[in-house]
């Protein structure tokens, strides 16, 4: 079956039978401490916001996508075997990247994301040569114009009616990682990690 076949097929009696959808993507994953400081951005938007009606991620959620490579019916070994040695040959420096303020994008669930004000040159750099890389190790990936990091808090009911300062969260990020998720359940499953160096 392709990764571009419905998850939906039909069981015993014509009732729906839901089927797992495999997401591996490429991720910033922020440490305990790191974790600490985004709930606490997000506790101070729930507080200055008590009407806003929405799914708040939890704290060892919390993560930056860089590169998405797709939803699958099954783990698709080649993919990942693929996406890791992209990743093991991608030569990037550590950076530093400070979140300071949380807004809402647009959309159906319009999503509550921490972002930057100014960002990073070799965060932009990072998700450039990662794309290049995995394309040329034979991956399909959909071309993406734009990269908006950021580390999605909660979906919301509505949108933020304005953006919402918080505290400068310093993140020294010395690594990325990728990630294998079954959508809507579970943790994140950490397939390999790369020192920024």
């Amino acid at each position: 079956m392709s990764n571009t076949e419905s998850p939906v097929q039909t069981a015993l009696f014509g009732q729906p039978a839901t089927r797992e959808l495999h997401r591996l993507f490429f991720a910033l994953m922020p440490d305990a401490a790191k974790r600490h400081d985004i709930n606490h951005a997000a506790a101070l938007v729930q507080q200055q916001h008590p009407g806003l009606r929405a799914r708040w991620v939890k704290p060892e959620r919390f993560h930056a996508t860089l590169n998405f490579l797709g939803d699958f019916p099954v783990v698709p070994d080649e993919v990942v075997e693929k996406a890791m040695i992209a990743a093991g040959a991608l030569h990037a420096a550590p950076f530093t990247w400070t979140l300071d303020y949380v807004a809402s994008f647009r959309g159906r669930e319009p999503p509550c994301v921490l972002r930057s004000t100014q960002v990073p040159e070799l965060l932009l750099t990072l998700w450039r040569d990662l794309h290049a890389a995995l394309v040329r190790a034979g991956l399909k990936l959909r071309a993406e114009r734009q990269f908006t990091p950021h580390v999605t808090l909660a979906y919301g009911r509505q949108e933020l009616p304005e953006a919402v300062p918080v505290a400068p969260i310093v993140w020294e990020v010395d690594r990325f990682v990728l990630i294998h998720n079954v959508v809507g359940k579970g943790k994140y499953r950490m397939l390999g990690s790369w020192e920024l160096a």
